[in-house]
């Protein structure tokens, strides 16, 4: 592990509404999501554009968290002990995935425009960071037509580094661990660790722990590559039968049955392959909401959160006990 930075993370708040951060149930939340052992917390902003080849991203009343609300839920975690990145992300009202956000040609400036419209998007959340102490700050997650204009990237991360002067992560999408030469300009390389580790013959913890072989494999020579620390930026399953096949899918399937057992196998498998490895640097576990049911309806829910499910247990037992 690596122990300078190692995050016993989760991500909290994805899709809150506006004004949903400030409420005693926020606050309750995290608090139930520290309790079980976190040094890390990662706080996200969702910024908007209008489809994925629009070039304006821009805050949307309702939706998008507030300043007000980003800077209490900073100091909510740090009187909670805990180290915060700041998550701000770009979601497209068409309901493309943000990967998708991409031009046809190189030509008319849209990535020149895009990136105008970009980088104050990030440069504002990058000053909120540093005014108020967030130890990491993500400059993006699972943008695979940004991360293709190299010159363009190193030059938001140097902007960014202007005025912030944190940790340094930018979150890139399992699969692309080897595209984009220019990663090497940030401090950790985050992956959002959606890697399938069942198939239909090959199932249980068993066989996921003799996948997770190969991918820490590919995760090592990442490292290698860049000369970086990697973590998981984001990873989790949902508690449905078979989702370890596809765990990036957030599609609710009735027809199945929940399984806990699986999700929990999931998170014991994946910690422990990566736990003990000097170049890894941790997980932001996807995701934990800002508002809870009652306990007695948590495990109604088929989400990613393992809120009141076997998995929290399995999380706590590792970030308490390792």
């Amino acid at each position: 592990m690596n122990k300078d930075i190692f995050c016993k993370g989760y991500t909290w708040g994805f899709f809150s509404r506006e004004g949903e951060m400030l409420t005693e149930e926020a606050e309750k939340s995290m608090k139930r999501l520290a309790s079980n052992g976190l040094n890390w917390i990662c706080i996200t902003v969702n910024g908007w554009q209008e489809t994925f080849a629009s070039t304006t991203v821009f805050s949307l009343y309702g939706l998008t968290q507030t300043d007000e609300e980003i800077i209490h839920a900073i100091k909510m975690a740090k009187s909670l002990g805990l180290k915060v990145c700041l998550k701000p992300m770009v979601n497209c009202l068409d309901r493309a995935w943000r990967a998708r956000i991409d031009f046809p040609t190189e030509e008319c400036g849209y990535w020149e425009k895009w990136f105008d419209s970009y980088n104050r998007f990030m440069l504002h959340y990058a000053k909120l960071a540093e005014k108020y102490g967030c130890e990491m700050l993500c400059t993006g997650c699972e943008m695979a037509g940004m991360d293709k204009q190299t010159a363009f990237c190193k030059d938001m991360i140097a902007k960014v580094r202007k005025v912030y002067s944190g940790i340094v992560m930018h979150n890139i999408n399992h699969g692309d661990e080897f595209r984009f030469e220019w990663l090497s300009d940030v401090d950790v390389i985050g992956i959002s660790g959606y890697y399938p580790v069942t198939d239909k013959e090959h199932k249980g913890i068993e066989a996921m722990n003799e996948k997770w072989k190969g991918i820490v494999e590919n995760l090592e020579k990442c490292h290698e590559h860049y000369g970086r620390p990697v973590m998981f930026a984001e990873i989790g399953v949902r508690n449905e039968q078979g989702c370890t096949m596809y765990p990036w899918d957030f599609h609710d399937r009735p027809e199945l049955p929940i399984d806990e057992q699986e999700q929990s196998d999931f998170y014991e498998s994946a910690m422990a392959a990566t736990w003990d490895k000097d170049w890894f640097c941790g997980y932001f576990w996807w995701d934990w909401k800002a508002t809870l049911p009652p306990e007695e309806k948590a495990k109604e829910n088929r989400d990613f959160t393992i809120y009141g499910k076997l998995a929290e247990k399995t999380l706590k037992k590792w970030y308490t006990e390792k």
